[in-house]
């Protein structure tokens, strides 16, 4: 057989049908990845199925390397294994990607990242934390990692693009897909801005619901924290701080309202032991205090949005003379954009007519119309959701 490359050879390890990656490593460390393409094993002494034999004495060369051709195609490289350039914190993970296909910046790989993570259907505060949060890391020389998803993850990248840096994105797909499509230009703001996109799916891999558990293990194997931003009890960002756990990651949540559904998720999170976040030295903090100091860390630098406009997560008292009218079943008003500019915070009116871009006559209409219905109620200093 002729001499294959180091990316063909570790591809068709992956290819190896209904074996898992850590027994797989073990093979390379048993054998040696040259050696076990070569025909130099007597494969019947080894604990491998009859196709799991076949797959190594004739892999499909062909297949390999249309991945290789279609993985240029999309100007992505692929990273296997054994080369310098791959994670070194991947490793450290039980079931690391034998190959990775990354797009931009591959540097990136080996830096400080902290990841931020949580729900799709974010409020408008945990929108502008997650942004905040991010802005503050990578002004500290952190790199922000998440998913490319819809809400939290997308304000995080978006957050280090605001202060023009760079930020790592891990998805589900292959890299020739870009999941969902409306986040095609946010996408190609990481790579034109230094970042990178990740992911161990092959071009031509389609999203499906089993992936995403997998690229969750990456974003927290990446990095040295994970950071919860609203998450409801059942979430795929709970999924992440679980496998941070399980790789000896940092695990920390924001808090919120105790109204919040969004929010349950960090409040369990807090109450088995993550670390409660209210500004950038909490993170910090828990890391090595040398390179703390190297990241000029400013202790009580602002991080929260709520913070930054002297708002207070309070309980709304049931007998504070607010008389709260039963919710309604309109659901045009569930869905008016303005309820997604109400946190379940005290919120100010400025901060609503901000958050919503409407004018302040129309929003004080609006905030009354829904006060009616039972979805906000006026307090002093502003709105609360109910």
């Amino acid at each position: 057989m002729p001499s294959k490359s180091p990316i063909q050879l570790w591809l068709a390890l992956k290819a190896i049908p209904r074996l898992s990656i850590n027994k797989k490593l073990q093979l390379v460390e048993q054998c040696g990845i040259e050696a076990l393409f070569n025909n130099k094993i007597p494969l019947s002494t080894l604990p491998l199925t009859a196709k799991q034999q076949a797959a190594i004495q004739a892999p499909n060369w062909q297949a390999i390397d249309q991945i290789i051709a279609d993985s240029h195609a999309c100007q992505s490289e692929i990273i296997p294994y054994d080369d310098a350039r791959y994670s070194r914190l991947l490793k450290e993970i039980h079931d690391p990607p034998l190959v990775l296909f990354v797009q931009g910046n591959l540097a990136l790989l080996n830096t400080m990242q902290i990841a931020l993570v949580g729900s799709r259907a974010c409020t408008a505060s945990g929108k502008e934390t997650a942004q905040n949060i991010a802005a503050d890391l990578t002004k500290l020389g952190v790199v922000i990692t998440s998913g490319l998803a819809m809400g939290i993850d997308a304000f995080a990248h978006v957050g280090a693009l605001k202060c023009d840096n760079s930020t790592v994105a891990v998805v589900a797909t292959g890299l020739d897909i870009v999941y969902p499509s409306r986040h095609r230009k946010l996408a190609t703001d990481i790579l034109n801005r230094g970042g990178a996109i990740v992911s161990e799916f092959p071009p031509g891999t389609l999203p499906k619901p089993g992936h995403f558990p997998k690229r969750n293990r990456l974003i927290s194997g990446l990095s040295q924290g994970v950071v919860v931003i609203e998450a409801a009890l059942k979430s795929g960002s709970l999924i992440t701080a679980r496998t941070a756990l399980e790789q000896n990651r940092e695990v920390f949540a924001v808090p919120s309202a105790i109204y919040n559904e969004q929010a349950k998720g960090c409040h369990q999170l807090i109450k088995q032991g993550a670390k409660l976040v209210e500004n950038v030295a909490d993170i910090m903090e828990e890391f090595d205090a040398t390179l703390i100091s190297e990241l000029n860390l400013i202790k009580g630098s602002s991080l929260l949005a709520d913070k930054a406009n002297n708002e207070r997560a309070v309980v709304p008292q049931k007998n504070n003379g607010v008389s709260a009218q039963p919710k309604t079943e309109n659901k045009d008003l569930f869905i008016d954009p303005l309820l997604a500019s109400v946190g379940y915070e005290i919120t100010p009116i400025d901060i609503v007519v901000s958050r919503s871009q409407l004018p302040t006559d129309v929003v004080l209409t609006k905030l009354t119309m829904l006060e009616l219905e039972g979805l906000v109620t006026s307090v002093p200093g502003g709105y609360l959701r109910l």
